[in-house]
């Protein structure tokens, strides 16, 4: 049984093939059970709940998807009469499990060509400084070690028996013992592309190096910098697979346990990955913010730790009351600059050069209020009111701003006052039914409000603008951001729509079980940001 295994995992696909693939069928498969009526889930023998549906579709897609192996088609698993004897629960479980493995060797098969046919090629590595290399390779060598060491032990553990026992015990220890490594690979990622975009600029043996390497059919048409980003694609993922284990898993049984301990550990290397990327981004940015501000009055030192930039933008800010004969001559708007931070606003004016910003009025986060005026015709459909309680002189002010369309407006209220009552609860309410909606085609967020969303993703709605954007939050982690709605569709059916809630649910539960009280935070307001590398 075990040769036809490892011949199983040596022809897997590679990574990147595998996630567009498996995503693609998450998709499909959520689209044909929001299809089926419930008198057609009824029809087709499945209970009414639909629970069972979705992993018996899943297994018929993933079936009819040659690219991916299935445990149930392993020669060996299909000798020994176990379909015929496990219940169809047990099955899922392991093709759960087996998925986690034949994902691994895949990803283990990317990384080998990133590092044979990329790193050790002898005419890139001559076009190269020192330097250069290591800003562009990192230390993905230490990153190739960890991802054998664990592929050899999940590896051992199929061969040991064709009936998994368990992974997420494996996934535990390495995460612990070897899988820091993602974290300073990742937090450098910030300049691998900087410096990639850099050296194909300057250095043209480079350039034509790199173009034949990617031409070459080993590659399958996939860039080099696809390459580059699939160890923080992989440490995500892996969180989401021992995520569907945990989904699966039987309730207070040792697989259970040591899926919350695998999922909480690589929860924490995700989230570390995360903030080293937005910490050194943000500090980036801070400084490159101050170095445009002009201070007329008070002095607001800006860079701080603690400070990172929300949203900034130019909105049009309404003059004053003036009497009628000045009206006609005076200008009704004139425009403002906001940066907006979380914990602090300041409104500026652009100089005339275009690249200084006076600061008019400052004041802190948690003293912004708004207020919509959107009941005043259609002369104000994309004004609001902005009041500030106690500004840069310590007294209350307030501003009539107008922004460019119905959805600037409401994102710019959505940042400066995040605790107002969004249009649709959050998940966190628990509320038993709320919009949700699925991405089909993956986004970068272009601005600090937005979020970046990938293939397959599930959240839940808490805005829709009726000019093309809604905020969500997402089901996985979390967390909250604006997107377009036409990389979205929103799920039809309430069934599917109330097991993903049950099953993040379980998830939260499980890891507050383990790990102490409730997380906080993660709520707290809009999270995102341009710079945070393509996830999963």
């Amino acid at each position: 049984g075990s040769l036809c295994i490892s011949a199983c995992l040596c022809k897997s696909v590679l990574y990147q093939e595998y996630r567009d693939t498996s995503k693609q069928q998450e998709i499909e498969q959520r689209r044909q059970r929001d299809n089926l009526s419930p008198a057609d889930v009824t029809r087709a023998g499945l209970p009414e709940s639909g629970v069972v549906s979705a992993p018996v579709l899943q297994l018929q897609l993933r079936n009819s998807a040659r690219s991916l192996s299935l445990w149930q088609n392993l020669e060996a698993v299909q000798n020994s009469g176990l379909l015929e004897q496990l219940p169809q629960k047990e099955v899922i479980m392991q093709e759960a499990m087996f998925e986690l493995v034949t994902s691994e060797a895949s990803y283990y098969k990317s990384l080998e060509i990133l590092e044979t046919h990329f790193l050790r090629n002898p005419v890139l590595i001559h076009t190269l400084s020192q330097s250069d290399m290591h800003f562009l390779f990192s230390n993905i060598e230490e990153v190739m070690k960890a991802s054998e060491r664990f592929l050899m032990d999940l590896e051992h553990r199929i061969e040991e028996s064709i009936l998994i026992s368990d992974v997420c015990d494996i996934v535990f220890h390495h995460a612990v013992e070897h899988f820091g490594v993602f974290i300073s690979y990742v937090i450098n990622q910030v300049y691998q592309e900087k410096n990639y975009r850099r050296i194909l600029e300057g250095n043209q043996a480079f350039r034509e190096a790199m173009a034949s390497l990617e031409n070459h059919p080993r590659v399958r048409g996939l860039s080099f910098t696809s390459f580059l980003i699939l160890p923080f694609q992989r440490i995500t993922r892996l969180k989401l697979l021992v995520q569907n284990i945990l989904k699966k898993v039987e309730e207070n049984s040792e697989r259970e346990s040591n899926a919350i301990k695998a999922h909480q550990q690589l929860e924490q290397i995700v989230k570390e990955c995360n903030e080293g990327v937005r910490k050194m981004s943000r500090t980036e940015e801070l400084i490159s913010i101050e170095k445009t501000l002009e201070f007329k009055s008070k002095s607001v030192p800006i860079i701080s730790h603690s400070r990172w930039l929300l949203k900034k933008g130019e909105v049009q800010l309404m003059a004053g009351p003036k009497s009628t004969r000045t009206m006609k001559s005076r200008k009704l708007y004139h425009p403002v600059f906001l940066f907006l931070f979380n914990n602090l606003l300041l409104v500026t004016k652009r100089s005339s050069g275009g690249d200084k910003f006076q600061v008019l009025d400052s004041c802190t986060r948690a003293m912004l209020r708004t207020e919509d005026l959107e009941d005043q015709g259609q002369l104000l459909a994309n004004v609001f009111n902005l009041k500030l309680l106690e500004n840069q002189e310590e007294r209350p002010v307030s501003y009539m701003l107008k922004t460019s369309s119905m959805s600037d407006k409401l994102r710019w209220v959505c940042a400066l006052t995040p605790n107002r009552r969004t249009r649709f609860m959050s998940t966190s309410a628990h509320q038993p039914d709320s919009p949700q909606v699925q991405c089909i085609q993956s986004y970068s967020s272009q601005e600090p409000d937005e979020l970046s969303i990938e293939m397959a993703d599930v959240l839940n709605l808490l805005e829709r603008t009726d000019d093309g954007w809604m905020m969500g939050e997402r089901l996985h982690d979390g967390e909250r951001g604006w997107f377009p709605s036409r990389v979205v569709e929103e799920i039809q059916s309430k069934e599917v729509r109330v097991q993903n809630l049950r099953e993040a649910f379980r998830i939260q539960q499980a890891q507050e079980g383990v790990g102490g009280g409730p997380q906080t935070g993660s709520r707290a307001g809009v999270k995102g940001g341009t710079t945070s590398p393509q996830y999963l």
